[in-house]
């Protein structure tokens, strides 16, 4: 008899014995570093109260940090010399952030006390408290098909590619296939191409090619994140994607996103294959003047009129409501016909902003037909074109 009731405390005592604290140190500048990446893919408002959370995971002394939107997860990782234990669990971003952002380079331990649920951060003038929240109600991210087609490219030139491409994507409900970045493999080459119906951006990668086609159209929000992310980054990039998800592995994380579902349009087509008047420019001189004239131009339609002949581009920007009107001329070399076009000011003004050349080759047929913006000499390996759609003038 008294064997059994000293069993039963014994074992009661198991049971309530306390869970072993986790604890571990990490430099606040790297936490930050990272922690702020992460932020951008938190939205203001979430369908679930964990994904405002950040997702804290030890293993083997890594430290794993997850955010994610229900569409958007981004990983990324630090390495840990001192730790104690593996673990999960998860903290409110807002706070945790804004606490970690203000602290100097330093060390700072986080002990996460699981009895009471409170992650404890100190550092060397002070200390902090939060709450956190059982790591497995975090969602898993999404699943990548066996099947999955897989690119590999540089990180910089895949960062370089959406950074030219994404201001050409679009707003638009109606057609959401061109709210993305189309990234077209082909036999050829790889094709990035962005466009909202009144501009294009095609970048041609010929070292990138596929006996195998294949195509995915990528939302805006993850293509701002590598945006973010890629120019610090070096190495590869490895892409894989199936029809519904796609996976971006670059030297210090991941992110993992649903795809846009749908065709999108043949943007080959609109491409015109003869614009014989051919203006070449100084770009950064082109876009100083275009910033000067473009403020006096209609607020509803911000037409900027084109005038070239004889070596000599002139632009005209007029608003009669408000009695404003401006004219800057500048040099040029031109072969063609005298031509009178007009192109949306501001448009025209992100398409030279996004390229880094020195001079740009303005290709023109007529003023009812599309212009091709270039470089006046191509990268390695590239085919960098814009398009931009023409304004009707009113003379």
């Amino acid at each position: 008899m008294f064997c059994t009731h000293f069993f039963c405390i014994f074992v009661l005592q198991i049971k309530n014995k306390p869970k072993y604290n986790m604890k571990f140190t990490v430099s606040s500048t790297a936490l930050a570093n990272r922690l702020s990446s992460l932020a951008r893919v938190i939205n203001s408002k979430n369908s679930l109260p964990i994904l405002g959370d950040f997702l804290f995971e030890i293993a083997d002394g890594r430290l794993s940090l997850t955010a994610s939107d229900g569409e958007v997860t981004m990983k990324t990782s630090l390495e840990l010399n001192d730790f104690d234990d593996n673990g999960r669990f998860c903290v409110s971003s807002h706070d945790l952030l804004e606490a970690v952002k203000g602290i100097s380079e330093q060390p700072i331990t986080l002990e996460v006390d699981p009895n009471d649920n409170i992650a404890r951060i100190s550092y060397q003038n002070g200390m902090f408290s939060l709450p956190v929240q059982n790591a497995d109600e975090y969602p898993q991210a999404q699943h990548i098909d066996e099947s999955a087609t897989q690119i590999t490219m540089d990180t910089q030139l895949l960062g370089e590619s959406i950074n030219r491409s994404i201001f050409a994507t679009a707003q638009d409900e109606l057609r959401p296939v061109m709210n993305g970045i189309y990234f077209d493999l082909t036999p050829d080459c790889l094709a990035i191409v962005a466009s909202d119906g009144h501009k294009l951006v095609r970048n041609k990668l010929f070292n990138i090619k596929s006996d195998q086609p294949a195509a995915f159209i990528l939302p805006k929000k993850p293509a701002s994140l590598l945006k973010g992310v890629l120019g610090r980054q070096g190495g590869d990039a490895i892409i894989r994607f199936d029809e519904r998800n796609a996976e971006i592995d670059f030297e210090d994380g991941v992110i993992l996103c649903r795809l846009i579902e749908g065709r999108y349009p043949n943007y080959n087509s609109v491409i015109p294959q003869s614009n014989p008047n051919q203006l070449t420019v100084d770009r950064q001189g082109l876009l100083s003047a275009l910033r000067r004239v473009q403020p006096f131009s209609n607020d509803s339609s911000n037409l900027i009129r084109f005038r070239v002949e004889n070596g000599m581009l002139q632009l005209d920007a007029e608003d009669y409501d408000f009695s404003k009107t401006a004219t800057e001329r500048m040099a040029c070399d031109y072969n063609g016909m005298a031509m009178s076009i007009g192109f949306k000011g501001s448009s025209f003004i992100e398409i030279l902003s996004n390229f880094d050349c020195d001079q740009v080759l303005v290709q023109l047929a007529d003023p009812s037909r599309a212009g091709l913006v270039l470089p006046s000499e191509q990268p390695a390996d590239q085919d960098i074109l814009m398009l931009m759609m023409p304004m009707l003038i009113n003379n």
